[in-house]
């Protein structure tokens, strides 16, 4: 007699503590006990949680896994299934992705964002500057001042995006960047806005000849060439990602990685001490500090097997990045920040063709962030007990909403 399948196991995803970045606790028994496990998505799907390093850089590599729509996953039958926007740049695939890549990816490469440097490191001091000049006492909030404004002006430097603009495309990217809250028709909504968005805007810089050099007027210069690999459709793809993928992470990283540096004085005064050790030092802030928890959907194109589970075709594969970074089978001593760590090869970035194009802006911007500031400040230290701070916990990755400083 055959009997009935056992039902499988299903599982919360993992919460971050409050007060804190992540990665969530449970993890650790995860990785040691269920490498591979069903998990209720913060959307109501399910989906396979991978929490070891190897398999989820596996995983961002493994081409029987690609990544949906946001617009059209999860998938919907009949007439309420609504037009798909089009793809950002994480939700292409095949031979579109490649040939995308291929035209931007050059565009931030380290050598070519060598002009950003000295731009960054005028905003940054521009902001340090600031921040002093507006303070009575010597302390400030490090949030508002510095972490909250600079990755967006490194954007829209970057990229061209107009910064007077903002309040019309930010309500739109802080509503995606929340997208477990919101329905279906909520997140299509303002998907649509940033697209109509970014359509408007590209329509402004082609009548403005004489606009000066940015990224989205050299893009749609490749995609005037004939023979080129860009479509006009694929700008706008590029504006909305940018919006999407390059501010609020930012940001909230950047606090993150501010607060890790201060509650771990001996590190910092170390990295005072030896400067130059500032890249080794961005690549364990990186990994240390999660740039996302459990939000990376991939789905299955066929059936196969992994730790014993059965992925079947259709189902969704979350990689966490957050997990496989705190690993002790790839990292010794995981959860201890080390800014001397090497080699340290995280997937903060994902890995694999969809690794995240703007790393490297990352990096600098980071980077220069730390070094201005300990520059500007260098007796900079928290000016309220790290546990006593408020939390903006509005996106998957938490930060502090203040941190107060002295100097």
């Amino acid at each position: 007699m055959n009997r009935p399948e056992a039902p499988e196991a299903i599982v919360p995803v993992p919460e971050v503590e409050p007060g804190t970045a992540g990665p969530p606790c449970a993890y650790a028994r995860l990785r040691a006990e269920a490498p591979v496990v069903k998990a209720q998505l913060p959307n109501g799907e399910t989906g396979w949680l991978i929490s070891r390093y190897e398999d989820a850089r596996a995983a961002f590599a493994d081409p029987r896994l690609v990544r949906p729509l946001m617009s059209a996953w999860p998938p919907r039958e009949g007439d309420d299934a609504p037009p798909p926007c089009l793809p950002t740049f994480l939700e292409m695939t095949g031979a579109h992705h490649e040939r995308v890549r291929r035209a931007v990816l050059p565009m931030f490469g380290r050598k070519r964002l060598e002009f950003m440097a000295p731009r960054i490191r005028t905003m940054a001091g521009e902001l340090v500057d600031a921040m002093v000049a507006g303070s009575d006492d010597g302390t400030a909030d490090l949030i508002s001042s510095y972490a909250d404004p600079l990755p967006l002006r490194v954007l829209c430097e970057t990229t061209g995006l107009p910064y007077e603009d903002r309040g019309i495309y930010l309500p739109h990217t802080l509503a995606l960047l929340s997208a477990a809250g919101l329905t279906m028709e909520e997140v299509l909504a303002a998907l649509y806005a940033l697209q109509d968005y970014a359509e408007e805007l590209i329509s402004r810089k082609e009548k403005d000849a004489d606009g000066g050099e940015d990224y989205i007027r050299l893009l749609l210069a490749e995609a005037r060439r004939p023979g080129a690999g860009l479509t006009r459709d694929d700008v706008v793809s590029f504006v909305v990602t940018m919006l999407m993928a390059g501010y609020k992470t930012n940001i909230q990283h950047t606090g993150n990685a501010l607060l890790a540096l201060l509650t771990h004085p001996e590190q910092l005064q170390r990295l005072r001490e030896a400067p130059g050790t500032i890249g080794t030092a961005v690549e364990e802030l990186l990994r240390y500090v999660p740039l996302m928890n459990a939000i990376n959907i991939l789905v299955a194109t066929e059936d196969f097997t992994l730790h014993g589970q059965h992925i079947r075709a259709g189902d969704a594969v979350v990689p966490v990045p957050a997990s496989a970074n705190r690993d002790p089978e790839a990292f010794a001593d995981p959860d201890r920040l080390d800014l001397t760590r090497t080699p340290n090869a995280h997937v903060a970035f994902g890995h694999g063709p969809h690794a995240c194009t703007g790393g490297h802006l990352t990096r600098m911007q980071l980077a220069i962030a730390i070094e201005v500031l300990l520059e500007r400040l260098p007796g900079i230290e928290l000016a309220e007990p790290a546990e006593s701070l408020p939390w903006d916990e509005s996106t998957p990755l938490r930060a502090p909403a203040r941190l107060p400083v002295r100097w």
